[in-house]
Formats: structure tokens, sequence, C-alpha cells
């Protein structure tokens, strides 16, 4: 029997590997401030207006356009719509949750020295969602390619010697795939081999002969078939969320000046669910169920510098810096692995637990030219351009030989991405009609791995005294290939048409 000990339990520090990849890296660079109401019927073109407490997340300078100290809170609905195409196969899946998403205050200090040139000055602490990850989705079809492969891909790539996969006398298995996971020469790849093995799905060529501890030719127990029944089930939870210290300030009648000091934090969660099936007759392994779930957490600082010039009475002109996030972010993985042929002594193998040491992933910076013209009293129409470049994203150490080749990927895959936000009000006395469009290139130079962004939103605001309220829905698209492992053995990928809408209330005062 290959079992020596039950499995239970294991948690260990392990080279890195599970989850560190080009994936994570947009996931983590790329923004979508939830904001207020106004700011998201505006699609975001706030640069170059301010006066609204989202608008200060995107140009600091924004807060010295308010008048008076400022405070809002607002609220929204998020759903996601997902369309997913898995070879035969056409599921959707909707997923909706309410939460609150932008919170901050702005206190105005007006100079009450007249000859000074310096008018105003203001601070400001805010709390704008810049991400939600709440996601779920089912991918189901016939493929004619196996999970085997995602295993044999690995041994024909590495040469593992079969020994390496066998337990030691006395030794739990739990123990082995924690000291594999040590190794520096083995790591999370050859885990993989090792839960292969041990699920049944794969064996040494020579079956006859078990003692041979250098084989390094492996087999499968998945006949080669035409097709393959098989479901991929994802679901993930968690934000990236930004806490926010604001400085500005008005210089004469015409210029504002402002920093901000962000400080990033990151909750995600993912888990996902793999099943297989086949019916050939020559199959020893006719069932796979292979699950992975994710925990990640991080915080980060970042900076931002911003100015907003009144060319005229009407025509504002933004220019903003996003300096580089740093994040330093801590993993933990669990795998859980069962098949129809695995040792029956052992079944389910699950809930094997790696600690991955924290590492640090710098995002890219990003710059934001912005025009504005305020139709007085009437209305206005707002205008913003970004451009980031996201093959500087990097994974640090970059000593480390995994990061130092996630790097090289990044490089060569992602690309200088533009974002074009447009962006109209009409006021009706305190009635105010807002609407907006945006559109954000893919951060792939192939689009195929994910396509552009096309976004608009339409809304509504009412204002009374020192009181305002503002609602809004707006909804984007974007279409993407999700490969299910990142392993060119198993290259498998469902196609999903994505479509976010939200909709969102503010409540504001002027103090």
């Amino acid at each position: 029997m290959k079992k020596i000990a039950l499995l239970t339990l294991v948690m260990g520090m392990i080279q890195f590997g599970f989850s560190q990849d080009i994936t994570d890296a947009v996931r983590y660079s790329e923004d979508n401030i939830q904001g207020t109401a106004r700011f998201r019927a505006l699609s975001g073109a706030f640069g170059a207006l301010g006066g609204d407490m989202s608008a200060v997340s995107i140009n600091p300078a924004g807060s010295s356009i308010f008048n008076d100290s400022h405070i809002s809170i607002s609220t929204a609905i998020n759903i996601k719509n997902n369309d997913v195409q898995y070879y035969n196969g056409f599921n959707n899946s909707k997923k909706t949750n309410f939460d609150l998403n932008q919170t901050g205050a702005a206190f105005v200090f007006y100079n009450r020295n007249p000859d000074s040139k310096w008018k105003k000055f203001a601070f400001g602490a805010s709390y704008d969602k810049v991400e939600d990850y709440d996601n779920n989705w089912l991918a189901r079809g016939t493929s004619n390619s196996s999970i085997d492969n995602y295993f044999l891909s690995i041994t024909q790539n590495q040469a593992i010697p079969f020994g390496v996969l066998k337990l030691q006398t006395g030794e739990y298995i739990e123990d082995a795939y924690a000291n594999i996971g040590a190794n520096p020469n083995y790591g999370y790849s050859v885990q993989q081999v090792f839960l292969g093995y041990w699920a049944g799905i794969i064996d040494p060529v020579n079956l006859d002969d078990l003692t041979n501890d250098e084989e390094t030719n492996y087999l499968s127990n998945i006949a080669p078939a035409d097709s393959f029944n098989q479901s991929y089930i994802y679901n993930s939870t968690g934000y990236n969320g930004k806490f926010s210290l604001n400085f500005s300030s008005q210089f004469t009648d015409r210029i504002y000046f402002g920093i901000n000091l962000n400080s990033h934090f990151i909750n995600y969660d993912k888990i996902t669910q793999y099943y297989e099936s086949n019916s050939h007759p020559d199959a020893l392994v006719s069932n796979v169920y292979f699950e992975n779930i994710l925990s990640t957490y991080g915080s980060g600082f970042s900076f931002q510098l911003g100015s907003i010039v009144k060319v005229t009475q009407s025509l504002r002109v933004g220019l903003t810096y996003n300096s580089p996030t740093w994040y330093r972010i801590e993993e933990e993985s669990s795998q859980n692995i069962d098949s129809n042929y695995a040792d029956p002594e052992i079944g389910y193998i699950g809930d094997i637990i790696n600690v991955y040491p924290a590492y640090n992933l710098k995002s890219p910076g990003k710059f934001t030219g912005s025009l504005a013209y305020v139709f007085g009293k009437y209305g206005l129409i707002s205008f913003d351009y970004s451009l980031r470049d996201y093959s500087s994203t990097k994974f640090k150490p970059s000593s480390d030989p995994h990061f130092s080749e996630q790097n090289s990927i990044i490089n060569n895959l992602l690309t200088t991405a533009s974002t074009y936000k447009i962006g109209g009000e009409l006021r009706l006395n305190q009635l105010s009609i807002r609407g907006g469009y945006r559109f954000e290139e893919s951060p792939y130079k192939d689009s195929f791995y994910q396509s552009d962004l096309n976004g608009y939103s339409v809304g509504l605001g009412y204002s009374f005294s020192n009181f305002n309220m503002d609602l809004t829905f707006d909804q984007a698209q974007r279409d993407s290939n999700y490969r299910l492992y990142s392993n060119p053995g198993f290259s498998n990928s469902a196609f999903i048409d994505n479509k976010q809408s939200n909709i969102t209330f503010t409540v504001g005062f002027n103090l």
C-alpha cells in the first residue's frame, strides 16, 4: 500500500510558486474606484473639476475647490454577470452584493491675511474601494485534453526522481508534501506531481519495479480519449481598499495644488473546484476532483501629486501623478485532490496548507491629464486621459528565480495602456442630470487575454441648502480568456464575457 498514515493538516514555509504570476500582477495593479454617485455618473472624469470627495482620490488638488468643509458617504449595489463559454458548454452566473464603498471629509480653512496670495488650505481624509473582487462563475463542457497533462507536463520539464514522491519509513503524507515544498530544488511544482501520484492519476512507467527511486518517466492512468466531461467552479471574495490623507491649497484665484498619502490594503480569497470524468473502457481513472484555495492579505503605500489651473473662469486644466504602489503581500494556499483510483487507504487528500514567505509587488505609476469646461450655473463637461505602463510591474525580491521569470513574462506580455473618460452635467435649478463614458485599453499586448473595457453611466442629483443626494447607474463590459491552470501542459481556457453594473447612492453635507 502507498499509504503510511492518514492525512490531516500541514503548515510550512515553502518555495514561491502557487499564485504569484501575471494574473495577480494585473489584478493588484488595476483600479476601478467605486466612488461617490456623482463621480461615477461622470464615469470618473473629474481630474480638472474637484469639489467631490472621490474626485480628490483622482486629483488631490480637488479638495481646495470646495467652498466649505464637506463630508459624504456612499453605498452601492454591485452586480456582476458572467457569460462563460468552455468548449461546447455555455453557462451564466450572477452575483449581487451591497457595500459601503466610499466615505470621507474635507475641511477648508481660509487665509485671513488679505495680502497673501495663498487663499485657502484644505485637509481631508477619505476611504475608497479601489476594486471589488467578489465574483463567481461556472465553466462546463467537453474537452479532448485531460487534467493528467497538468501533472505529466511537470515531469517532462523536470527530471523528478520517483524516490522524491515516495514516503520514507514513518513519514506522513503531509510531512513529505511540506518537505518537497521547502526543498529549493523542488518546490510547488513537484508538490503537484506528488499529489498527482498519490491521487492515482500518474505512476512511474515501470510499475513492476517500484523500488527504482531514480526513475524519472511517468505515465497517465487516464486513458487517451476524444472527450472529457469537465467542470470548473470559480468563487472569489474580497476587495482592494485605499485610505487617503489629503493636503491642498489654493494659490491666487486660479491655481490649486495637492498631495495625497495613501495606505492600501488587500483582502482576497479564491476557491476553484475542478471536476473531470470520462467513460473510456481502458481508463483506470474515470473521475478526478481537484480543489485549490488561496488567501491573500496585503498592505501598501503610494502618493499622488496634483494640480488644477483655472485658465479662464470656465476652462480648467488638471494634471496628476500617481506613484507606483509598493505592496507587501502574504499568502497561504490549500489543496485537495481525489480520484476513483486513489489508494483506498488514503482516499480523499485534503487540507494541506502552504504558508508562503511574504513578498513585494510594485504596481505601475500613472499620469492623468484633464480638461473641464464649466457653463456657469447651467452645467459642465469634463475629459480625463490616463496613461499607465503595466509592463513596469515588478515582483520582488527579483533575485528569486520564480519572480525573475514572472517579471520577464510581465515585460513580454503587458504594455502601456490608455484610459479615456468623458462626463457631463446639466443643472436645472436644484436638479442635476449626468452622464458619462469611459474606455480602458487592455493591459495586455494581445487582447486575446483581456479585451478593452467599455463603460457608460447615467445619474441624477438633487441639492438644497447644505445637503445633496445623488443616485447613479453605471455598467462596464470586458471579455477575458481565463486559463484554468498556469501550466503549458494543460492550457484549457474559459472565455468570459463580464458585465459589471452598479447602483450608487451618496449623501453629502457642507459643514
